[in-house]
């Protein structure tokens, strides 16, 4: 597999990684109609854990299937497909080889009672990620919940073991917990501290979400209002957080969130790429779509991050 300049730059951010690790992020870089560019499409699909199952594909029946999820990232020419074990393993012999894969090693559920501690279980491991040929695994950090603390510990060892093993390491870092209000959950001091914290983790990929320009907390508020940082859109807030990314030495996507009409995915690509982020991690908006939409829509983001819209 040959990798582009571009590619070779990105890796060369890794400083302290082995040739697995390498190859693998080298493989989901080069993988897809964005391969060789820098930017990345990712389909999760964790949903179904997270939201239940008709909420997640009801909108789409042939969602239920796990083979769809497979089939639509490879016909869509996206980077990777990232979802957890149960998924992973029911196509994981049919599409071998076809598509890079992500292993969710932890969730949550929505039958939790709501005054528990935001936190999720880990459900899977490193030696999962190998047998099934992943090149990365994926964990979900919750920034601001009394457990973040047991989070960062247990994906500080699973990073370990998986790095020590070739295997890269996504981490999801979403804001969320009893420190922390609806407001705080996306506000941007609060992202650009969670991609900070992925980042000194040992993150190789950060998964954040897209923030607003409210400051939830006030000694963050006095330092941005003195510094003058610029948080006025989308874009700049991209960028503030790529920023806290070690200057964007780390590869950084960000979740498409709830279903939402085609004109604001756009909205928020072209701000994820005008800001300098590395692309879309994008699920319930491309699977809770009728194929043929879902495909178009993706093949118009790869257009964006390509320049061309």
């Amino acid at each position: 597999m040959k990798t582009t300049k571009i590619v070779q730059r990105i890796l060369a951010n890794y400083e302290g990684e082995t040739p697995g690790v390498k190859a693998n992020l080298a493989r989901i870089l080069m993988n897809g109609r964005l391969g060789g560019t820098g930017k990345m499409i990712i389909l999760p699909v964790d949903q179904g854990f997270e939201h239940g199952p008709a909420r997640s594909f009801a909108p789409n029946t042939p969602a239920y299937d796990p083979h769809y999820h497979y089939q639509l990232a490879i016909d869509a020419g996206l980077n990777a497909y990232a979802a957890p074990l149960g998924m992973i393993e029911a196509g994981a012999d049919s599409f071998a080889g076809q598509i890079p894969t992500i292993l969710k090693v932890n969730s949550a559920n929505s039958l939790i009672p709501g005054d528990a501690p935001k936190t999720q279980a880990i459900t899977a491991s490193v030696d999962d990620a190998l047998r099934l040929g992943c090149s990365a695994i994926g964990f979900t950090v919750y920034p601001g919940s009394s457990a973040a603390l047991d989070m960062f510990g247990d994906i500080a060892e699973m990073r370990k073991e998986a790095a020590a093993k070739g295997v890269a390491t996504v981490i999801w870092s979403y804001p969320r917990g009893e420190a922390l209000d609806k407001d705080g959950e996306t506000a941007i001091d609060i992202a650009a501290y969670a991609a900070q914290i992925a980042a000194l983790l040992g993150a190789h990929i950060i998964k954040i979400k897209l923030s607003t320009d409210h400051l939830s907390l006030s000694e963050a508020k006095k330092v941005y209002q003195a510094e003058g940082v610029d948080i006025a859109t989308q874009a700049a807030r991209v960028r503030h957080c790529v920023q806290s990314a070690f200057d964007g030495r780390r590869l950084m996507v960000f979740s498409g969130g709830a279903a939402k009409g085609v004109d604001a995915v756009f909205d928020d690509a072209r701000a994820i790429r005008d800001g300098g982020g590395n692309g879309s991690i994008i699920g319930r908006n491309s699977f809770q779509r009728d194929k043929a939409d879902a495909l178009a829509m993706l093949g118009k983001l790869v257009d964006i991050y390509r320049g061309k819209a």
